[in-house]
């Protein structure tokens, strides 16, 4: 009997969290691995599946860093890293075109439909919905998004579906270029207007000490944040990730939320139970 008054207790925790988010609209930038697991690739695919039978609408941006260096190596076509960053070329593009919008943007909408959800297949070039231009540093066909047409997206809320979108943009000229998921996501997010932009990350948050992960900040206010700048709490690779946040919150993002991919069905906990895990940022 206790089994079943646990399961029951967790049902009716959620009740008031689902009331809350139903009709709402939430982007989830996917990466990590959380993409490179099959079983946590399974249970973000269940969230997903979930948030969307509740009534929420939702968006997924997704990457594909470690199926692109499989095929390049397979292809054997080098990598140049210029400051750290690849340097893509036409070739490295092509690939990166190939293997984003195609082969693994279609693998997660099967994973959704298969499993009774809805999904639709995007990437930034259908509908115009990421305009690009290279950027600043001479990175080949890198793109930095200038302009979101997020009608597509809108027309495929409506209809019942999630988007599932892929990192790839394109500019006025036809060219096409890879674009940083954390940054794509946000801008998503934000032309959406929507509740929340969630992101999948290796770490369980943002933490006080970087290399202790019982250090998580579940909750900072975005007015906060400089003082982590300045105080070396936020470092390397959340750097980028905590700009992506702030930009979302500045174009009309109500919450943002840092959590950690690793641990299976992070973001139903984060949004549908008490406890919560990850970083809430509003």
């Amino acid at each position: 009997m206790k089994f079943n008054d646990d399961k029951a207790k967790m049902l009716i925790e959620m009740l008031p969290y689902i009331e809350k988010h139903s009709g709402k609209t939430m982007v989830i930038k996917y990466g990590g691995n959380a993409m490179k697991n099959e079983r946590l690739k399974e249970a973000v695919m269940e969230d997903i599946i979930l948030m969307s039978y509740v009534g929420i609408n939702i968006v997924v941006v997704h990457g594909g860093g470690p199926e692109i260096n499989k095929m390049l190596d397979r292809l054997k076509i080098q990598s140049e890293f210029i400051n750290g960053l690849r340097y893509t070329d036409e070739d490295t593009m092509e690939v990166v075109e190939m293997v984003l919008a195609g082969k693994v943007n279609k693998e997660l909408v099967l994973k959704i439909n298969e499993r009774g959800g809805k999904a639709v297949g995007l990437c930034g070039i259908d509908g115009n919905m990421l305009i690009c231009e290279p950027t600043k540093e001479d990175l080949g066909y890198v793109g930095k998004i200038v302009e979101v047409n997020p009608e597509i997206i809108k027309d495929n809320l409506d209809a019942g579906y999630i988007s599932m979108i892929a990192t790839v943009g394109a500019d006025r000229e036809g060219n096409i270029y890879n674009v940083n998921g954390d940054i794509a996501g946000s801008v998503i997010a934000g032309a959406l207007k929507a509740e929340k932009y969630i992101l999948l990350t290796d770490v369980p948050g943002l933490l006080e000490e970087p290399s202790m992960d019982e250090s998580l900040i579940s909750h900072v206010y975005k007015e906060d944040l400089p003082i982590l700048f300045e105080n070396g709490t936020i470092t390397g690779g959340m750097i980028p990730k905590i700009n992506s946040c702030i930009d979302a919150l500045n174009q009309g993002v109500k919450k943002v939320h840092i959590l950690d991919g690793r641990v299976r069905h992070s973001i139903i906990t984060e949004l549908f139970t008490d406890a919560g895990v990850g970083t809430l940022i509003d």
